[in-house]
């Protein structure tokens, strides 16, 4: 192992335990909630593909640049918002401010910097978006005062770090 840290497969694996602990929390906190989920970020549909396994009667609407996922996990057509997020997020919201029941965010890129920024600029919209009681589940932190930090180890993840992943929940 590295001195002084966890070697990038051990990360690696840390993080795809916290966005499958914290989908699953959010599916359980939000099962009697109405409304859409948001997958802002599909990569190769790993996420995506959980997501519509845990919310199978709901619509998953899928946020991303481009579709390069597995053959088994592309969405249906008319549930991609293609394009920057900086465009796509906003235009949705204006068909579903304050309806989506879970947004998950897999927004990293590689860069701490350019990926808390890009966090930043999507929180206020990621809250106008969810309902009361809705879930924000993401690779980011997401402060704001009208979401209520879930700790990871409410949710059973007592052996995670504490900035693997984040489950918020919107205030009602």
């Amino acid at each position: 192992m590295k001195k002084g840290g966890k070697t990038r497969l051990e990360r690696f694996i840390a993080r795809v335990v916290g966005q499958r602990t914290c989908i699953d929390a959010a599916a359980q906190r939000t099962g009697a909630l109405a409304g859409n989920v948001w997958e802002v970020g599909l990569g190769n549909g790993r996420t995506y593909d959980h997501l519509r396994d845990r919310f199978a009667d709901r619509n998953v609407i899928v946020f991303d640049r481009q579709v390069m996922a597995h053959p088994d996990c592309i969405p249906p057509a008319d549930m991609v918002r293609l394009g920057d997020f900086r465009d796509t997020i906003p235009a949705e919201l204006a068909r579903s401010a304050g309806e989506v029941a879970v947004i998950h965010a897999d927004i990293g890129n590689g860069s701490v910097t350019e990926s808390r920024a890009l966090g930043r600029w999507l929180t206020p919209l990621f809250v106008h978006a969810l309902a009361p009681g809705g879930c924000l589940v993401g690779d980011q932190p997401m402060e704001d005062p009208a979401l209520e930090p879930i700790p990871l180890a409410d949710i059973g993840a007592t052996d995670m770090p504490a900035d693997t992943y984040f489950l918020y929940r919107k205030r009602a």
